[in-house]
């Protein structure tokens, strides 16, 4: 499964066309899709292009995609770069008023248990954010509910490619007893390299200006849907390889 992550916790002082509104994010997320992404993660912001998880601003980006895109998963963040507090996060899911199909937690971060267990009790899908060289795995794996994610999101905070590559090798390793499907992917320099390592493993990945704002060739990218029709073009080329492998 390729996901498109659209936008992250990014400004547009970092990517001037980033998409923000739920208008942007909705053509951004049609032109994905249309290019090949099969699964939708997006940061809802606010009025001043900050990530929030208030009601009014999920449900606006979680319609304005899904009439888009019907059918297709729409998920976002509960980034506690969003809201500090772990209760209020919670707080703040319990609150939706639209329900996103997924949403990602990062294990890393204080009150993971308290915002996934608010998630389970709205039957909002989890996906588990697992970031290298954290004790995230650990913690998520100690969690007696790990076994109902939807996903975990092995997410490669190494940057240089081979860095990322040992760091993914490890942490996929660490992450062998748990029960749910695997999602990995890196950032920045790392993204398209970890993608290929993602592909010949057999496992699920992303791309998206979230992650990375070049395509491999080191273009900026104009937009999601190039980084998507790039992976798309990538994933056949890394199985073949794959398949050549004595």
């Amino acid at each position: 499964m390729l996901q498109v992550c659209l936008n992250g916790a990014r400004s547009r002082a970092e990517c001037p066309h980033l998409p923000v509104t739920p208008d942007e994010l909705a053509t951004a997320a049609r032109e994905a899709v249309a290019a090949g992404a099969e699964d939708i993660h997006l940061h809802p912001k606010d009025r001043e292009g900050r990530d929030t998880l208030d009601a009014d601003a999920v449900a606006a980006a979680v319609n304005a995609v899904r009439a888009a895109v019907p059918g297709v998963p729409v998920g976002v963040t509960t980034g506690a770069w969003a809201t500090e507090d772990p209760q209020a996060r919670a707080a703040q899911v319990r609150a939706w008023t639209v329900l996103p199909d997924h949403a990602s937690v990062n294990w890393h971060e204080d009150g993971a248990d308290d915002v996934a267990a608010a998630l389970l009790d709205r039957e909002v899908g989890i996906e588990a954010g697992i970031y290298s060289g954290t004790p995230a795995a650990r913690r998520f794996l100690g969690w007696s509910e790990s076994h109902r994610t939807l996903r975990i999101l092995a997410e490669i905070t190494a940057t240089t490619p081979q860095d990322a590559i040992h760091a993914a090798a490890d942490l996929l390793n660490e992450l062998a007893p748990a029960a749910s499907p695997v999602l990995l992917h890196g950032e920045d320099e790392a993204a398209w390299p970890v993608l290929r390592l993602a592909v010949a493993r057999g496992l699920d990945t992303r791309i998206g200006l979230e992650d990375v704002l070049h395509l491999p060739d080191g273009r900026i990218a104009p937009d999601n849907t190039a980084l998507v029709r790039m992976a798309r073009q990538t994933i056949p080329h890394s199985r073949r390889d794959v398949l050549r492998q004595p």
